[in-house]
């Protein structure tokens, strides 16, 4: 029998490694036909941070993107981005993250294949 962790660590095989530098996934859920990865950024300040007085103030709301599907499966990753204070200006910081491409739902990688390959997005019909 395969256990959940074995599943994670299956998956990790698939994700791009820069997302997996600054993000673990922890947990993998299929649901019907889709499969959900899901993500948290790691607890590691921004490099422009390092050495300022700052606070870990846990995660933005949980984003959802569309990513290349996987035997068939659409598959979803569920993005949690992290954010800090920075406690001398009382502002909120967060990494600046393109996960998505934009003007869609898709991951930039999955967005520009389905342009290349069927010339236009399913959700804004043919290219022009």
């Amino acid at each position: 029998m395969v256990t959940k962790t074995q599943i994670i660590d299956l998956a990790q095989y698939i994700l791009p490694e820069d997302l997996l530098r600054y993000f673990v996934l922890e947990k993998v859920e299929e649901n019907g036909n889709e499969l959900h990865f899901y993500l948290a950024e790691i607890n590691v300040l921004p490099d422009e941070y390092l050495g300022e007085d700052m606070e870990s103030k846990g995660f933005h709301a949980e984003q959802t993107i569309k990513d290349f599907p996987l035997r068939g499966k659409p598959l979803y990753l569920h993005v949690r981005r992290r954010r800090w204070l920075h406690k001398p200006t009382g502002t909120v910081v967060s990494r600046d993250w393109n996960l998505v491409a934009k003007g869609t739902h898709y991951t930039e990688g999955f967005a520009t294949f389905l342009k290349e390959f069927i010339g236009y997005l399913p959700h804004s019909g043919p290219l022009a």
